[in-house]
């Protein structure tokens, strides 16, 4: 410690052991979290998330003692890591599988969105592997050559074969009881929109079906898994595994069970939030998707590489597989049952989860069912209301609609998982134009650097999105200069950019003065009346925080090159 007169003080250790602090309480830290907000409403700490459910801004053990805690844990410690492999043949596939299998991986992973050409002996050592290790396919359908590899497989070792297969149409795998080929893949229904409520609601909507389908509810149940996709909104992804297993319980007590057995909960990491612009963050949104899968307990676990949508390599499959070595290795993650168990604000969103899917699985149920709900069109406003937000810039993708770089991009389309819908992809199709189908885009800057620099700053960082690079003017300190230099330049398009304070002078005397084609904006929102008035006199229009980015960009596209809109 330090006196007022500079002079150290030290307290005395017996002292320290026996200090105590007092305890805050709730109404202490909002009075501290008014003052700090300097005039707004406390309410405006409060979020409402796509699914309708509102985050507070702190939660505390009030919370969780007013909540009925229903918990279900996993049933047993870990989780398997289940990473797919780039092959473009049968023998490539053996050769990276087993080098995986070597390296970490836990099962065989296997997409059949573009099914291998496979020679006899290829299909003859698959056989072997998967008597060894579970087995993980997906997207297979009943043609595809990898599935012979069971008919190798001795009849005395089938009954040991076990894992999942996920496809459109159920698989008839007859003599392979460990085999599960029946259940809700929430995959679609994830990229075509679905929020947290809704894929718990789904899910629980398909095993109502497939019960119902069964000679027995045990028969369904020994045939049922359950596959998310986590996306970026870690703790509501946390919420969701957990969610689950307390929703399965609820189900199999609907239907009088009272032993329930747990199925089998996969996880994978989500494409909705991955972009081909500036491809290694999906990188960190892998990671962040994985912890949260994990950290909401599921069984299996794929994180897809970075750069699968434009064609994976043994490194990309690597790095995604090492994700998952370093939170089971490192982190001792799999040493705990229900880690985010006890959190005040994961517990309180658990329960909310858990309360709106099933009232919402109602809802579906009563209203003619899973499929019914799709023909409904729920999933194209929720989707609808994800792309909104996307280009408003009320929601984040680094690299895509903020922070976006100036560079080369490849485009190509080499996904080896199906997906639907992207949020990036509107980003995306603005980019993928020529550069010469671009503008020559300027920024007018008037004033000191320090007075326009947030806003070139920010029309900068608005233009890039769409692949545009702004070129900074000198710092203008008369309309004479700006009107010299713009003719020197001949830009396609021109943004003003000057302070708050000046911006309506520099505008107004600006436009007065110009008689060039090339199309002006303005940085910054501005009353009706004023706004009125420049375009009366000549304005193109504005640039501003919360505008929709694709529907600007367009135009300023359509504006200046006569290029085509894109979507």
């Amino acid at each position: 410690m330090v006196s007022k007169r500079g002079r150290s003080t030290i307290m005395p250790i017996h002292n320290m052991k026996t200090f105590t602090f007092t305890a805050p309480n709730f109404t202490e830290w909002k009075e501290a979290a008014v003052l700090s907000l300097k005039g707004k409403s406390f309410d405006s700490l409060y979020t409402k998330t796509i699914e309708g459910i509102e985050l507070k801004p702190l939660y505390t053990k009030e919370d969780l003692d007013q909540l009925e805690i229903s918990r279900v844990t996993k049933p047993a410690f870990g989780w398997t890591v289940a990473q797919p492999v780039s092959a473009t043949n049968g023998e490539q596939f053996v050769e990276q599988m087993k080098e995986s299998l070597a390296r970490g991986n836990e099962a065989i992973a296997y997409n059949g969105l573009k099914p291998l050409v496979w020679a006899e002996e290829d299909i003859k050592q698959v056989a072997e592997l998967i008597t060894r290790y579970p087995i993980l396919f997906t997207e297979v359908q009943s043609d595809d050559p990898i599935l012979q590899a069971f008919t190798y497989i001795e009849e005395t070792k089938r009954k040991d074969v076990t894992g999942i297969c996920i496809s459109a149409v159920p698989l008839a795998l007859e003599g392979f009881p460990g085999v599960r080929t029946k259940g809700a893949d929430l995959w679609t229904a994830h990229h075509e929109g679905a929020d947290a409520v809704t894929e718990l609601a789904l899910s629980l909507s398909i095993a109502a079906e497939l019960a119902e389908e069964a000679t027995s509810f045990e028969e369904f149940t020994n045939d049922f898994y359950a596959r998310f996709a986590a996306d970026t909104h870690f703790f509501m992804e946390i919420a969701k595994f957990r969610a689950f297993r307390v929703l399965w319980k609820l189900f199999n007590e609907a239907y009088g069970v009272e032993n329930v057995k747990q199925v089998p909960l996969l996880g994978i990491t989500s494409l909705r939030s991955y972009s081909k612009l500036d491809p290694y963050v999906n990188l960190l949104r892998g990671g962040n998707a994985a912890f949260s899968a994990i950290l909401g307990g599921a069984d299996w676990l794929t994180v897809l590489p970075h750069d699968v949508l434009t064609g994976t390599s043994p490194s990309s499959n690597r790095y995604a597989r090492n994700i998952q070595l370093i939170l089971k290795e490192e982190t001792h993650i799999d040493q705990v049952l229900d880690p985010a168990g006890g959190s005040y604000f994961i517990e309180s969103l658990t329960a909310e989860l858990i309360r709106k899917s099933w009232a919402k699985f109602l809802e579906i149920d009563e209203n003619g069912g899973y499929q019914a709900f799709l023909q409904s069109g729920e999933l194209s406003k929720l989707y609808a209301q994800r792309q909104k937000e996307m280009a408003t810039g009320k929601k984040t993708l680094i690299g895509t609609n903020v922070y976006a770089e100036l560079t080369e991009v490849n485009y190509a389309n080499e996904s080896t998982v199906t997906v639907s819908k992207r949020l990036s992809e509107p980003f995306e199709n603005i980019r993928c134009k020529q550069q010469d189908e671009l503008p020559k885009t300027v920024l007018l800057n008037f004033g000191a650097l320090k007075d326009y620099k947030p806003r070139a700053d920010f029309v900068s960082g608005f233009l890039a999105v769409g692949g545009i690079e702004a070129i900074w003017s000198p710092s203008f300190e008369s309309n004479d200069q700006a009107l010299s230099w713009i003719e020197e330049q001949q830009p396609d398009y021109a943004v003003i950019c000057a302070s708050v304070a000046d911006t309506e002078e520099v505008v107004t005397n600006f436009l007065a003065a110009y008689k060039g084609k090339c199309p002006i904006d303005t940085a910054g929102k501005y009353p009706s009346e004023t706004a009125d008035q420049w375009l009366t006199n000549g304005l193109n229009g504005f640039i501003f925080a919360g505008q929709d980015k694709i529907e600007k960009l367009n135009t300023i596209i359509m504006q200046t090159k006569g290029g085509r809109s894109v979507e």
